[in-house]
């Protein structure tokens, strides 16, 4: 039974790492204008990085209906059921975090606008 209870605590150890690990990957910044709310309650990248005056486009891949709300600055809501797209344009720098008001805890994403 100890062995069986040690051997269980080193294989969560050993997921909790990985998660930690695609966490961190997930978190760099990439360098696109277009995000995917993909399957499973996500924005797909999570973080972009983009230039002062570029649209942002974000579409709905998921089955169930989302939103896009920035927290900061006097920007658009988009509401986009299954398969719509919207955009927002972000016309100066800083880091703009957003959210999907329905699903909150989940979907979080950050648009960081950068000088060109």
């Amino acid at each position: 039974m100890r062995v069986a209870l040690t051997a269980l605590a080193l294989l969560m150890a050993i997921a909790l790492l990985g998660c930690r690990a695609q966490a961190g990957a997930a978190a760099a910044p990439v360098d696109t204008d277009r995000v995917e709310m993909a399957l499973s309650y996500r924005f797909e990248p999570a973080v972009i990085r983009v230039p002062v005056g570029t649209t942002v486009t974000w579409r709905n891949s998921d089955n169930f209906t989302h939103s896009v709300k920035v927290l900061t600055g006097d920007y658009p809501s988009l509401d986009l059921r299954p398969g719509q797209s919207g955009s927002i344009t972000f016309d100066r720098p800083g880091e703009f975090e957003y959210i999907c008001t329905y699903h909150a805890q989940n979907m979080k994403g950050k648009v960081i606008v950068v000088e060109r």
